[in-house]
Order: C-alpha cells, then sequence, then structure tokens
C-alpha cells in the first residue's frame, strides 16, 4: 500500500511540475508571439515611412494622405537613379569645375573639351527607376503597405496634415497608425487582456495604443512611438 502511495505522490509531483513548466513556457511563448507581429507591423510601418518621404521629395513637401494613393505611388512611381563615374580632383575644382559643368561639359559631346578638362572618365547619367524595385526590391507587393499584419485585413490608419508654425512658415505632417486591437487579436485570453490593459496605460498617459509613425500635433520626423 506504501508503494502505491509513494507511486501516486511521484505521478502528481511530475504533474505538477508539468504543470508549472507548461505555464511558464506559456508565458514565454505568448511574449515571443507579441514581440514578432510587434516587429513585423514595425517593419510595414517604416516601409510606409520611406513611401511618404519619397513621396514628399516628388510633391512639393506634402505627404499622401490616402493608403490607396499611396500603393498607387509605389506600385506606378518613378524615381530618378545618377549613375556616377569618375570623380573631380582638387585641381579641376580649383579650376572652377563643379559636377554640374563638368556633367554639361560631357554631355555636350565636344571631345576637344573633355580632354581639355580631363573629363575622359566623368559621366553623370541620370535615369528614371520603378520607385517599388528601387525602395523595396524586385517583387515587392506593393499593396500590401495597406494591411496591418496578422490583423487579417485591418488596414492601416493613415493622415497628414498642415500645421502653421508661431513664425508663420508651413509645416507638413504625416501619422500612421497601427491599433494593438488589430495586431494583437485572436492571441486568446491572454491577447486580450494585453489589450486592455496597454489601451489603460495609453490612456493615462495620453499616448496612442498601438504602434505608430509620426505625428499629427508634433513634427518628429516621422519617428516610430516606439524609439
Amino acid at each position: 500500500m506504501k508503494r502505491i502511495f509513494n507511486a501516486l505522490l511521484a505521478v502528481c509531483v511530475v504533474a505538477l511540475l508539468f504543470i508549472c513548466w507548461r505555464s511558464i513556457q506559456d508565458d514565454i511563448d505568448f511574449k515571443e508571439e507579441v514581440t514578432v507581429r510587434e516587429n513585423a507591423v514595425k517593419a510595414r510601418l517604416l516601409q510606409i515611412k520611406a513611401a511618404e518621404e519619397e513621396y514628399k521629395l516628388q510633391h512639393e513637401g506634402m505627404y499622401c494622405d490616402s493608403l490607396w494613393k499611396l500603393v498607387a505611388f509605389v506600385r506606378d512611381g518613378r524615381i530618378a537613379k545618377v549613375v556616377k563615374e569618375g570623380v573631380l580632383s582638387d585641381e579641376q575644382m580649383e579650376k572652377g569645375l563643379t559636377e554640374a559643368s563638368a556633367a554639361a561639359i560631357v554631355n555636350s559631346g565636344d571631345a576637344a573639351a573633355i580632354a581639355a578638362n580631363g573629363l575622359q572618365g566623368f559621366r553623370r547619367d541620370t535615369t528614371w527607376v520603378n520607385l517599388s524595385d528601387s525602395l523595396f526590391g524586385p517583387g515587392f507587393n506593393s499593396d500590401s503597405l495597406r494591411y496591418i499584419p496578422y490583423a487579417e485585413g485591418d488596414t492601416f490608419e493613415l493622415q497628414s496634415f498642415t500645421n502653421l508654425t508661431r513664425s508663420g512658415t508651413i509645416q507638413y505632417v504625416m501619422e500612421c497608425c497601427a491599433p494593438d486591437a488589430s495586431f494583437l487579436k485572436n492571441m486568446g485570453r491572454n491577447g486580450d487582456r494585453l489589450i486592455v490593459n496597454r489601451k489603460q496605460l495609453a490612456d493615462d498617459m495620453g499616448n496612442y495604443p498601438g504602434l505608430k509613425i509620426g505625428d499629427l500635433s508634433n513634427w518628429n520626423n516621422n519617428a516610430g512611438n516606439w524609439e
């Protein structure tokens, strides 16, 4: 009888140890899954940031205010790429040559002027390449910029705004957001509890309950709120 009792006790101890280990491991797995999801959202937000900054360069400083328009811009847009060969020496620059003037001489095709200025190996050509390939590499699906990873079809919230500073200058700002409730969905009771806790903490501190880049009320160079 005593042996049976000891055997049952040993089984109970093993079961309790397994339950404790499983609980700890589940907590570790949950935190790792949260990190994976957050990193995916951050990466997508940084892609949107890169697209918005290029949009700004090509649209007189203004940011895009629509995900549809931004996707179309990335898909159909072009970006200038300068092919550079050769550099100007100190002696050439002392004689007054600049990048622009040297390129003009080379592009003129005047062999004598090219030789006289020592520009035989100098080349500055501007070509236009696909914007999507340039920013994100070949095969990038530009439509993916709209969607929050792990959010089952939820899209980012994109806004742009024009501020007038105290000095009277115009300042363009943008903000792109992904709420916790989107990319942390379907993670069970722990996920639901985390969403509620994060929202309460964000509300208490006056912060956004999720991940975002930029800020409509305060220009921050489109930094992420996790940085």
